[in-house]
């Protein structure tokens, strides 16, 4: 700063230097007057190193105006810069905005000004140097502000991008399935609050930012691939959560303890293979942290407590293939358009456990055809429809509409 640059007299500077002990007192009572953020910290144990910064900065000050040098790396101004770009980063340690700081630099430059001026004018200093000293004091004050804010906004960013990282790592560890003190010290580490329960959500990732915004802040967020992106969120209530994401191609698994989420995730991308018959949207491919890929969620979100029927029917594709089979074997002799009506009715009659008028209602037939089809069935079938054992197999195997048809 050019106006740093001019320099006064040592015969101007000397009163100012053995005024300097008072100086620093009265700039710290009018800080700690108009300032109530830092009345306790001067009243406290810090109060003494916090005067003696302040007599430094005031001394760095006297040193630097006697001086014919700029603002060099090598000139008093240097460490005093260094010290109040120490004393922003650590405002935002302590998670302080910079406003009391601030107001703190503008009363004591406001105070110093008045007492040295006064010590100026006492010693007959002519109005002009004390005009020249003033803009001195003020330049000074804004050196050491800008320094504070950047050291500040550094410290901001700094511990940002590291409390991201943390909690990324606890995400990680969450979904790895580690052991509870390994993911309780992720958990430490990043200054997270565990919930009760974290909720698993498989998002678009061109949605993801937005959404989060809008979440819980103790949601993690879990970079999938290019398409899909995992949010953990925390004691989330289903209702409002799902409408939330209404407009989304969203799968929502479900709540679940906070260090059992893994299943959550498990079953949101489970659901998400198999919701690709009554999907309308694009595929989501799941992320890479659940080791797998979802396709076929709808347009709209799935909520996979929805589709527990599906989930456990289809566990094992390979056995209800071969249920199926059992259960249909008495219809061998029907040719395949028959065999494919009595199948198509036999499910609904389970379903609508034998009222005629909802079979006929759900097939768009008239009951008269669902009681000739019934009638065949149970020709074909004979007591084993009124066996409870092959009810329950039959049930099971005609849970889930013939993929094949």
């Amino acid at each position: 700063m050019t106006s740093l640059s001019f320099r006064l007299s040592e015969k101007t500077v000397a009163p100012l230097a053995q005024a300097l002990p008072e100086v620093a007192q009265q700039t710290i009572e009018a800080i700690t007057s108009e300032v109530p953020a830092y009345t306790e910290a001067f009243a406290g144990e810090m109060g003494g190193k916090i005067e003696k910064a302040v007599r430094a900065a005031l001394g760095t000050f006297l040193k630097l105006v006697a001086r014919a040098e700029g603002p060099d790396p090598g000139s008093p101004l240097a460490p005093a810069l260094e010290a109040a770009y120490a004393l922003g980063r650590g405002e935002a340690r302590q998670g302080r905005s910079l406003d009391a700081l601030l107001a703190a630099y503008r009363v004591g430059a406001r105070v110093a000004w008045r007492e040295l001026a006064a010590i100026s004018v006492r010693s007959g200093q002519p109005a002009s140097t004390i005009a020249h000293f003033a803009e001195l004091v003020f330049a000074y004050i804004d050196e050491l502000s800008a320094a504070s804010v950047t050291g500040h906004a550094d410290e901001l960013a700094l511990s940002g991008r590291e409390r991201r990282r943390r909690l990324e790592r606890l995400a990680q560890v969450l979904l790895a399935g580690e052991p509870p003190q390994v993911v309780a010290t992720a958990a430490e580490q990043a200054d997270w609050q565990p919930p009760q329960t974290l909720t698993a959500v498989l998002l678009p990732a061109s949605a993801s930012r937005s959404i989060v915004d809008l979440l819980d802040a103790r949601t993690l967020y879990v970079p999938g691939d290019d398409q899909t992106t995992v949010l953990l969120v925390p004691d989330a209530t289903r209702a409002p959560l799902l409408r939330l994401l209404a407009a989304e191609r969203a799968v929502v698994g479900p709540a679940r303890p906070w260090l059992q989420v893994r299943d959550s995730l498990d079953r949101a991308v489970r659901v998400a293979r198999i919701a690709g018959p009554s999907a309308s949207g694009s595929s989501v491919a799941g992320p890479s942290a659940a080791g797998s890929s979802a396709s076929g969620t709808s347009a709209s979100v799935i909520d996979a407590e929805d589709h527990l029927v599906e989930l456990v029917v289809g566990a094992d594709a390979r056995g209800l293939a071969d249920l199926r089979e059992k259960a249909l074997a008495p219809l061998a002799g029907e040719t395949d358009a028959a065999a494919a009506k009595l199948v198509e009715t036999l499910r609904s009659w389970l379903l609508h456990q034998g009222r005629r008028e909802d079979v006929a209602a759900d097939l768009f037939v008239h009951p008269q055809t669902v009681r000739y089809r019934m009638t065949r069935l149970r020709d074909i079938y004979g007591d084993r429809l009124k066996d409870p054992a092959w009810i329950l197999l039959l049930t099971v195997a005609l849970a889930l509409p013939d993929p094949q048809a």
